[in-house]
């Protein structure tokens, strides 16, 4: 599917490991989802880079898409509580309020954060190295900082590939890259050659994507003037490509969640969020 030079690297981390991918939480659409959040960049900026291009040409593009407020943290807090429950700047927020994983847990779904150089240790700092919090909304919320069960549940993002070769990737992922790879500071160019580099084996596995959808967004554009224009993609095998125009917003990624596994809602912005259009095959 994906620049078909990378298939012998795809190859190499199937291979290895004979482990059949393990069982995951039948949906609706897709069993498994992988999240991947980019840093302030203007749409028309990032459909100039050829890998962005090419995820969006192959998968379900939409061109009318919008995050919810800047700066960055709150769109992150949004599209996994279903609210921006009061967070109006980048800080160290701890919010009392339930969020997706109280919606995931409820019905048995299996989830993980694979969040780049984050420390463990359920560390709830500022940042650390090319790590920060303001970009892992989950070791904001009180009820996941403060049970080790669940905080164990975030893990530097090494773990990624070892959990994919293992075949125990479970089906709400929620993957970190850390301030140079997401293009906070470093530019949009260098999140598409990061991008390239590390996720097109798995969208070239066929056995990885069988029943798996990437989905591609930003926090927020580039500009704090003008319609906070993002891009968005949603890539697998159950997606039928194509261009489309519905007016949608981070709530939408998150309804889309509750709806592909019937997990009901947080009776907030999730609730009324206009569904992601029907782009399945």
């Amino acid at each position: 599917m994906f620049n078909k030079g990378n298939l012998l690297l795809a190859a190499a981390i199937f291979v290895c490991c004979p482990t059949v991918q393990a069982a995951t939480q039948v949906g609706r659409y897709f069993d498994r989802v992988v999240t991947i959040i980019f840093e302030n960049a203007n749409y028309a900026d990032v459909m100039k880079q050829p890998f962005f291009k090419e995820v969006a040409d192959k998968g379900a593009h939409f061109n009318n898409f919008m995050a919810l407020t800047h700066p960055s943290q709150a769109n992150y807090i949004a599209q996994t509580s279903g609210s921006l429950n009061g967070v109006s700047g980048d800080g160290k927020y701890d919010l009392d309020v339930p969020n997706i994983v109280d919606l995931l847990e409820a019905k048995k779904i299996s989830w993980k954060v694979y969040a780049e150089n984050y420390p463990g240790n359920c560390f709830v700092g500022t940042s650390s190295g090319k790590y920060v919090r303001k970009h892992n909304p989950f070791i904001s919320y009180v009820n996941i900082q403060k049970n080790p069960a669940r905080c164990a549940n975030i893990v530097e993002a090494a773990q990624f590939d070892k959990d994919a070769a293992a075949g125990t990737l479970p089906a709400y992922v929620f993957y970190i890259p850390n301030m140079d790879n997401d293009g906070h500071d470093t530019g949009v160019a260098f999140a598409n050659n990061w991008y390239k580099q590390k996720f097109s084996p798995y969208f070239n596995s066929a056995k990885f994507m069988s029943n798996t959808v990437f989905i591609t967004t930003w926090d927020e554009s580039g500009s704090f003037f003008g319609k906070n224009q993002i891009y968005t993609t949603i890539s697998g095998p159950a997606v039928k490509p194509g261009v489309f125009t519905n007016a949608l917003n981070l709530y939408s990624l998150m309804h889309l969640m509750e709806d592909n596994w019937s997990l009901g809602n947080l009776q907030k912005e999730d609730a009324t969020a206009t569904p992601i259009p029907n782009i399945w095959q």
